[in-house]
């Protein structure tokens, strides 16, 4: 094939010297590892260098190939006196990758940020790169908020444009592992942290792409991870071929997870066709999430659906249990898709005739009316999974020993400001936590009086 190498990379700016200063000599693994890639892409003398940065422009439902004829980045606002990188662009090669995605109905283009410089989530593999080779033009494409199906199927299209062109072509997956690792680290720590590191680091020695199209949305969430995208988009250029992996080197001494692997392709393997199969293994596990819905679950649904593809309220079925027409409470109704949340929109106090309305009501507002998301669309409807939550009577919470994530929602007040976080969130931990996120959502500052109440909830999914 023509995509003759793969190599995932982190993006840490302190390994550049004129930014750590000697702090790089903390993670010289990493920086040995980067020589060692370097070296053997240069024995590989790629004619185009394609390189996926989770920090380059970016859309929720969108990849963005970087257009234009040249690019230029540099490191000073690191607070780096290096001078600027300058590379000429293969803009055949975004034409023809464009052009695969249309024919696969994959969006991405060259639509969007036409002169922003190379971010620091590229320019610090080229850094060392271009140490060892040079003779290569470049082409950036960005990461999206859409599943892993859609990256890995943007892969393919990669290694399609590599083949139409006969090009030589190595691609570059940057992206830095969890940001949770360490207590005193930049982000903090979450027990998730060390887990995912463990075990995509596991997946990468393995060459296991499989797993790399299959962890959890909310786990990545909790961990913080940045690069498992770039990383499904490298398993899909491989797509039905087997491949030889070279873990180079792991370390996390910042609170963030490094890791530097190598592949190269070996021959056609039709077991390896991992997008297929996660495509099977979705739609199974969405029918069996249908099959199982009860009726609280099968109301939301059904309220959304009918909102957005017959254009009106639906009727409140005959058939509900009593304890849906029978009683009031506030509910909230929240939407994920691929494993992340599209949206949630609640009442804390019942606004309706009974909790059925009320889950009529807040099923189309998490669809459609959530200002954190665009509006749910008829193809995404297959894609849902719904979730309803039954608040209990609020009741005074007088300080944190009263509070418990995991069994109890918080309500803030302050004034007119009012916040409420649901219990048994993913990464919400401590109560401290989840009363600093409700106070960040009511618009309250930590330093305001505020008073707190706890709820319980019935969760039905």
């Amino acid at each position: 094939m023509a995509v003759n190498g793969a190599f995932i990379v982190p993006h840490p700016p302190v390994l550049v010297p004129s930014i750590g200063k000697g702090e790089e000599r903390k993670i010289q693994k990493t920086a040995d590892a980067y020589t060692h890639i370097a070296q053997e892409i240069a024995r590989l003398k790629p004619e185009t260098l394609v390189i996926l940065s989770p920090h380059a422009t970016a859309y929720a439902d969108y990849f963005h190939i970087a257009p234009g004829a040249k690019a230029k980045g540099d490191f000073f606002k690191f607070g780096s006196g290096d001078p600027p990188l300058e590379f000429s662009c293969d803009t055949g090669f975004v034409d023809v990758l464009s052009d695969e995605a249309a024919r696969c109905r994959i969006p991405a283009g060259t639509f969007g940020d036409r002169h922003r410089s190379i971010d620091h989530g590229a320019l610090v593999p080229l850094t060392f790169i271009t140490r060892a080779y040079r003779d290569f033009q470049l082409v950036r494409c960005s990461i999206s908020g859409l599943g892993a199906f859609a990256h890995y199927r943007f892969g393919q299209c990669i290694a399609r444009a590599a083949e139409r062109l006969d090009r030589q072509v190595i691609l570059i997956a940057s992206g830095d592992l969890s940001h949770k690792l360490k207590e005193d680290g930049p982000y903090g720590y979450a027990a998730e942290g060390p887990e995912f590191d463990r075990e995509i680091t596991a997946a990468m020695k393995s060459g296991d792409f499989m797993r790399f199209l299959t962890f959890d949305g909310e786990f990545c969430e909790a961990a913080a991870e940045c690069g498992l995208p770039s990383f499904q988009i490298l398993a899909g250029v491989f797509d039905g071929f087997s491949v030889k992996s070279e873990f180079c080197s792991y370390e996390g001494p910042f609170g963030v997870g490094y890791a530097v692997c190598a592949y190269t392709p070996q021959k056609p393997d039709a077991s390896r066709r991992f997008g297929k199969k996660l495509e099977q293994q979705t739609k199974e596990m969405l029918l069996e999430t249908r099959n199982r819905e009860d009726d609280y679950v099968r109301l939301a649904r059904m309220s959304l659906e009918n909102r957005i593809l017959e254009g009106n309220r639906l009727p409140l079925p005959m058939d509900l249990p009593p304890e849906l027409t029978q009683r009031r409470a506030g509910v909230f109704v929240s939407l994920k898709k691929n494993g992340r949340l599209r949206g949630c929109i609640g009442t804390i106090e019942p606004t309706q005739g009974c909790m059925a309305e009320e889950i009529l009501q807040n099923a189309v507002s998490a669809g459609l009316r959530d200002p954190r998301f665009d509006p749910v669309c008829e193809e995404e409807l297959p894609e849902l999974i719904y979730s309803v939550d039954i608040l209990g009577k609020a009741e005074p919470a007088h300080s944190f020993h009263d509070l418990d994530p995991i069994r109890y929602g918080v309500i803030v007040r302050s004034g007119e400001r009012c916040g409420l976080l649901l219990p048994n969130l993913p990464g919400v931990t401590s109560p401290h936590e989840q009363v600093s996120i409700a106070l960040r959502k009511a618009g309250i500052s930590e330093h305001e009086p505020y008073t707190m109440e706890r709820f319980e909830v019935v969760r039905h999914q």
